[in-house]
């Protein structure tokens, strides 16, 4: 069964940075683009940044320049860092493949983060 299982979100005041972790079960993610998506209330979900199996990299213009994407394939894991957050940043982010694993069927509870002072 795939899994997508993000870590790390939490409470930051403006200009604060927070580092989240997604932990991927069955499948190796050596192979596909994966992908950070958010979906802040009353919005639709989209997709912050990507990285494929050549580590190609790819962000929302929203966020270039302060989150960063990478992976450990030894560890099946992606990350984002992010820095200088903004409130507008505040929503659910959630990883996985680029497309959505199984059509959007694996999604998960995702990890909240609240930029506010």
């Amino acid at each position: 069964q795939v899994q997508f299982v993000p870590s790390g979100g939490g409470l930051v005041q403006p200009g604060g940075s927070l580092k989240l972790s997604c932990q991927v079960l069955g499948i190796d993610i050596s192979s596909y683009e994966l992908g950070w998506y958010r979906q802040a209330p009353g919005k639709e979900r989209e997709l912050v940044a990507r990285i494929n199996s050549d580590d190609f990299i790819n962000y929302k213009g929203s966020v270039k320049g302060r989150f960063t994407i990478s992976k450990d394939n030894a560890r099946n894991t992606i990350y984002l860092q992010m820095n200088s957050l903004k409130p507008e940043d505040t929503a659910v982010y959630y990883c996985n493949t680029k497309p959505a694993w199984g059509g959007g069927a694996y999604w998960g509870q995702g990890t909240q983060v609240t930029v506010s002072s």
